[in-house]
């Protein structure tokens, strides 16, 4: 009988998951609230459940007798994956109390600060009352943003002291945990690091340059390889290792994003679960490794063969489409000057289907492949103008 995998999730983003733990041979088990989330299709098994209750979680993968746990494309996910694999015994992820101090922004920030870790300075706060006594000891401009959310959900930037109040509430009333943190704003180009651990090394790293649409906190589209020198690079992977030695971190991945300013990393955000929107087939597009199989292989504690750092095959591009307005969608067709830079597309727009939040739903992703760094980054930043989306 084939062992059982849940992968805690199975969102579009968490294909290349599923796909991995069919090719290690295990029975692949999805979950989560919406029925119809494309992953599912993939999976040997569907069971409605919310994978952000981690109590649920449990209850779910004792009833199946699962045998190793996968995080989706979710921090929620990454966290009730760690809950369920220590009170089960799993291996292959870190302790619950570490996985909470690293997806929750407020541990995360207090952690950087007390432990010289480049970050932004910023503070955390559970209460309104609280947060708004201390806003003026930030100097402007500043950032407010839920502790526990991805994707610029909740987050205002404020450059007058006056809109806090109203920013401040709108965090609180969208953090599940009703916690926020207050931190200073970085400017900088902004940036991906994915790096794979082995016994707290550096083993595997891809880099790239992040790019911005109608959201300004959500990444549309990635590129590699980066445009950051090699200095910028060993001094992530140096922090890197200095988490894993402070955290005694388990092998897998450890995505970090951040703001290059002045010529100096600062980290925005770090995850211990598969970056979304397919950025794992990104890089196995990129560099041939298979970063999906790796992920599945060390989240259910098997072995990994020592891999090296790989650089990109080319310059590359994963954009998500994203529509310029809300309306029912008519068409969605490509202009001529990239129809063959196209490598890989995942679509699943449909005519009909009607956009309400231009801020996050995406209809595809596109893959492209270009000759030089020059033109990658020229056209990833006019890829919005050439994909058209027909909007009733």
């Amino acid at each position: 009988m084939k062992k059982k995998l849940l992968i805690a999730g199975g969102g579009y983003a968490d294909i290349p998951l599923i796909i991995a733990g069919k090719e290690l041979g295990f029975h692949v088990i999805t979950t989560g609230n919406n029925v119809t989330d494309l992953g599912h299709k993939y999976s040997d098994e569907y069971f409605q459940e919310d994978f952000s209750d981690y109590n649920a979680m449990l209850a779910l993968s004792e009833k199946l007798k699962i045998n190793a746990i996968c995080a989706c494309s979710n921090d929620f996910s990454a966290i009730s994956a760690a809950y369920v694999a220590e009170k089960m015994g799993l291996k292959g992820h870190d302790s619950f109390k570490t996985t909470l101090l690293l997806h929750h922004k407020d541990s995360y920030r207090e952690f950087a600060l007390n432990n010289k870790i480049c970050s932004p300075y910023a503070k955390g706060f559970d209460s309104i009352e609280a947060a708004l006594d201390a806003v003026k000891d930030f100097n402007l401009p500043i950032i407010i943003k839920p502790i526990d959310l991805t994707g610029g959900k909740g987050i205002t930037k404020i450059e007058h002291y006056a809109k806090a109040n109203d920013a401040i509430k709108k965090a609180f009333s969208i953090s599940r945990a009703k916690k926020i943190v207050i931190e200073e704003f970085i400017i900088g180009s902004r940036h991906g690091f994915s790096t794979f651990l082995q016994k707290g090394k550096v083993v595997f790293f891809f880099s790239d340059n992040e790019h911005y649409y109608k959201n300004p906190y959500m990444v549309s589209a990635a590129s590699t390889p980066s445009t950051v020198n090699a200095h910028i690079e060993k001094k992530l992977c140096a922090e890197a290792e200095k988490i894993a030695h402070l955290l005694t971190l388990q092998n897998g991945i450890f995505h970090i994003q951040y703001i290059l300013s002045e010529n100096i990393p600062i980290i925005i955000e770090i995850c211990r679960r598969s970056p979304g929107d397919l950025y794992t087939k990104f890089v196995k597009l990129a560099t041939g490794v298979d970063y999906p199989l790796w992920i599945v292989k060390t989240s259910s504690g098997l072995s990994l063969n020592q891999p090296l750092t790989i650089n990109p095959k080319g310059f590359f591009t994963r954009h998500c489409i994203m529509a310029e307005k809300k309306g029912i969608v008519s068409n969605v067709s490509f202009d001529y000057s990239i129809k063959d830079k196209i490598i890989d597309s995942f679509l699943w727009w449909k005519q009909g289907d009607y956009i309400d939040d231009i801020l996050t739903e995406k209809l595809g992703i596109v893959f492209l492949r270009f000759d030089s760094m020059e033109e990658m980054l020229r056209i990833t930043e006019n890829l919005p103008k050439l994909i058209y989306i027909e909007i009733l």
